[in-house]
């Protein structure tokens, strides 16, 4: 078997335990969630960008006040939040619009586990560059011209829930140094070092560095 077998079948293995092993912890965020703040359980606008540039629906605990996603973009209140939002590469640390438990579930990934469902479909890997979302991709484009042949070697391969980016300081890192890392991942495609992340992804989970909650 070659590598993209080996890992497709490692991949759906693992995920399938891993599910298993969070299904608890996840039934009691989606409480959690619902107590806080009704709405959806799930983030409602989450599509990501996959392989191939396929787009799909990323499955993840919502961790921000209901309907955010479009606060965010259409809300003249949000007018200023949105230009410091896609200044930090779609990111905010310690975002005004996260819930209290969501900023527990995102400083610890706990936000990201139902995403096991999303790799045993075959939209994404355990390791692989950070899902984008399309417009974040569209905009960087614009920004960053030179990223380009960059962004289209990250999207040969399918993207995961922890990769290079995700155990080497998550928000700390910006556009142009991530997108770096997620087409090295891509050309360099290998075993070992999918091993090496995976082995490293607790530690940063348990630390919560660069989860852009303080």
């Amino acid at each position: 078997m070659d590598y993209v077998q080996i890992k497709r079948l490692s991949d759906i293995a693992l995920a399938s335990v891993l599910f298993l092993v969070f299904f608890p912890i996840g039934v009691i965020v989606a409480i959690a969630i619902k107590l806080e703040s009704p709405g959806p359980i799930f983030v409602e606008w989450s599509d990501r960008v996959g392989k191939d540039g396929k787009v799909f629906r990323l499955l993840k605990f919502r961790s921000m006040v209901p309907n955010a996603r479009y606060l965010q973009f259409h809300d003249p209140k949000y007018k200023q939040y949105l230009k410091e939002f896609k200044k930090n590469s779609f990111k905010i640390k310690d975002d005004p619009l996260r819930t209290k438990i969501g900023k527990f579930i995102v400083k610890y990934s706990i936000d990201e586990t139902p995403q096991f469902i999303n790799v045993i479909k075959g939209d994404m890997s355990l390791i692989g560059p950070r899902p984008y979302y399309p417009d974040e991709l569209s905009d960087q484009k614009k920004k960053y011209p030179r990223s380009v042949p960059l962004i289209a070697k990250a999207l040969s391969v399918r993207p995961g829930i922890t990769g290079e980016w995700q155990v080497s300081g998550r928000s700390d890192v910006n556009f142009e140094k991530r997108i770096e890392m997620d087409a090295h991942y891509a050309q360099k495609l290998n075993l070992w070092y999918d091993l090496k992340i995976l082995f490293k992804t607790p530690f940063v989970m348990l630390s919560g560095r660069g989860s852009g909650v303080s």
